[in-house]
């Protein structure tokens, strides 16, 4: 690095980094500082370049680790960054591009080292690295022992603050890539982190108050979807003195989008990876993801989860509770805008889901507007391509469906949206379809799917509750959608015989073979059992609520009467059979969460970092947090 135009190959032996690295002091007020930040090479593009610099650095790295409780170089090195962020308002302002540049290449640093140092070290000793001045070895000043706060209290500064331009595009990604990197240490935990130092920051005293600010510039940051500026947008001429090219802060994106990493285990099959069009929406989107599921302190809520959950509308006018801190207000015309054109990647989804889940206040609008359609259809086509997605971005679509069918306003406003030429339903030609009957058709094809696949019963369960929850409201139910709920019972009376039969096969072996071990065929029956009676729940629930609504049902039944009459003495299913005729409670199936919902969740939005963070790389053999596959 420094002045000339740098290559990732030629890192280890750069002059600078050795300087900065080795046992020699360097002051914050030394013109080295300026010679180091001007640096510049292309961009990493795909995960093996990024793998490539990490390589290229980790040496330089492991003797900073080792040499930095002598010279104090890690700290020197924040305070100027530290120190040139007060100018970076005014720099951007009056476009200052070399002052942001530079800035902007001390932070490219610090988040390189950063992620090193919270592989090798524990918390605790990451702290004290902070902590270390020029001084006799190991010594440390009481003064900067709250370094690590300010730098985190900066970049919250820097990402609320600092007005997005060309040229302040790239340094507002990296320090929201550098608040990710810093909580990326429960990457390399099993467990769950309840108690963290950075989580202990971001919580309370100085940072606290930033907690209202920070949520509402992320999320405008994802409904924005910003693209970084074009190629070429600031090249900085050369300059004889320093003897390089000094390239503008668009040119580390210049050379291409950062290439999203791909990485399964975590769920079924890892789904190829769109094209990040905006960096810094992307890197936005995933910090608040993990602030929103940060574990609560001992002694206080996680403050980020409860500005997620309480934000409101700016048309609406009413005070907030004074009960509710870090509240604020946003567009939710926009933010559902957003969310409705971005629910192809699994932490859109998510986002989708928590602030459905959480907030009513967005609930209540997103059930209110009049076209709903925009939503749900994004969903529909997640589940429509189950097989190429990861099975938690299908459950967080599915249990998107089932809140949404909580509603008895959805269930009938559903059936009353038309659509035609559904493109990318490609089993049958659908000229004209209601959105409800699509909703089915997607909902049974799942259902179907995961009979002869995966045999998920959660998802068995799921798909059949949101059906429950809509039964009652079913409408003039397109004939093809009638036709699959009845090919469904089909199908599960289908497999009830077969597995009836070999349980029955089997009992008759063991008398003469005791030797030989009985499969359990009580449990699939069982499973196969309650899923029978509940479609047949459904179907009593839209014929005693909706039966002269539905015609085309009402006839797909009586044609094939005769599935039904093997259950009408079933002991299992007698009273469903003979309630035909009768009123049957009302069904409602709603999603509860777990005790522990950070079991699931904290791993999941991590692999979603790792799997999508831009310009990010970890080891994939030095991640504890979940399990990647092999290939």
């Amino acid at each position: 690095m420094g002045s000339n135009s740098s290559r990732i190959g030629d890192l280890p032996k750069n002059e600078y980094l050795k300087k900065l690295s080795g046992t020699e002091s360097v002051s914050e007020n030394d013109p080295f500082w300026n010679q180091l930040l001007s640096f510049s090479f292309p961009a990493p593009t795909s995960s093996t370049e990024l793998k490539l610099l990490e390589e290229a650095t980790i040496s330089v790295c492991r003797s900073l680790v080792e040499n930095n409780p002598r010279t104090g170089n890690l700290g020197a090195l924040i305070k100027v960054f530290l120190s040139r962020t007060k100018e970076l308002k005014l720099s951007a302002e009056c476009q200052n591009h070399i002052f942001i540049w530079q800035t902007h290449n001390a932070l490219f640093i610090i988040c390189c080292l950063l992620k090193v140092f919270i592989y090798e070290m524990s918390e605790e000793e990451l702290q004290l690295h902070f902590t270390y001045e020029e001084k006799s070895p190991g010594s440390y000043s009481s003064d900067s022992e709250d370094l690590l706060e300010e730098l985190l209290c900066c970049l919250m500064q820097l990402i609320t603050d600092i007005p997005l331009l060309d040229i302040t595009y790239e340094i507002s990604v990296e320090a929201v890539s550098t608040m990710v990197v810093f909580l990326s240490c429960q990457l390399f935990h099993k467990e769950v982190l309840r108690q963290s130092i950075s989580h202990k920051y971001l919580m309370r005293g100085r940072c606290l108050p930033y907690t209202s600010k920070l949520v509402k510039t992320l999320l405008y940051n994802f409904i924005r979807q910003e693209k970084p500026p074009p190629p070429g947008a600031h090249v900085f001429p050369q300059q004889s003195d320093a003897g390089g090219l000094l390239y503008g802060l668009a040119s580390g994106v210049a050379t291409g989008l950062w290439t999203v990493f791909t990485l399964g285990g975590v769920g079924s099959k890892a789904a190829a990876a769109p094209e990040v069009s905006s960096p810094l929406a992307n890197q936005s989107l995933l910090l608040l993801l993990i602030l929103a599921n940060l574990t609560d302190a001992a002694d206080a809520p996680n403050p980020y989860r409860q500005a997620i959950v309480s934000f409101k509308n700016t048309q609406d006018s009413s005070p907030f509770p004074s009960s509710i801190p870090h509240a604020f207000q946003i567009n939710f015309n926009s933010l559902y805008m957003a969310l409705c054109e971005q629910q192809t990647s699994d932490q859109a989804t998510l986002l989708l889901y928590t602030l459905l889940h959480q907030n009513s206040n967005i609930r209540t609008y997103m059930l209110a507007r009049t076209d709903m359609e925009n939503l749900v259809l994004p969903i529909l086509e997640i589940l429509y391509h189950v097989e190429e997605r990861n099975s938690h971005h299908v459950y967080m679509a599915l249990i998107v469906l089932l809140i949404l069918t909580e509603d008895d306003g959805f269930n009938r406003s559903i059936h009353e949206v038309m659509l035609k030429n559904i493109t990318w339903y490609s089993e049958r030609v659908l000229t004209e379809i209601s959105l409800g009957s699509l909703l089915i058709l997607v909902v049974i094809r799942t259902i179907q799917y995961n009979m002869t696949r995966t045999r998920d019963k959660y998802l068995h369960t799921n798909c059949l509750a949101a059906l429950a929850n809509m039964s009652a409201q079913f409408r003039s139910l397109h004939q093809y959608a009638a036709q699959r709920i009845i090919s469904l019972f089909s199908l599960l009376s289908k497999k009830h015989n077969k597995v009836l039969e070999q349980a029955t096969q089997s009992l008759r072996g063991s008398l003469s073979s005791n030797d030989v071990p009985l499969p359990d065929y009580a449990q699939d029956l069982n499973v196969i059992e309650e899923v029978i009676r509940m479609m047949l729940e459904i179907i009593n629930s839209c014929l005693t609520n909706s039966l002269h609504h539905n015609p085309n049902l009402v006839y797909a039944l009586l044609y094939k009467r005769d599935l039904f009459e093997q259950f009408q003495t079933h002991p299992s299913f007698q009273d469903i059979m003979q309630n035909i005729d009768l009123k049957f409670p009302e069904l409602k199936f709603k999603y509860v969460e777990e005790e522990q919902p950070e079991e699931f969740f904290i791993p999941y939005v991590w692999s979603l970092v790792y799997n999508s963070a831009v310009g990010l790389y970890w080891n994939p053999q030095d991640i504890q947090l979940f399990t990647m596959d092999s290939d």
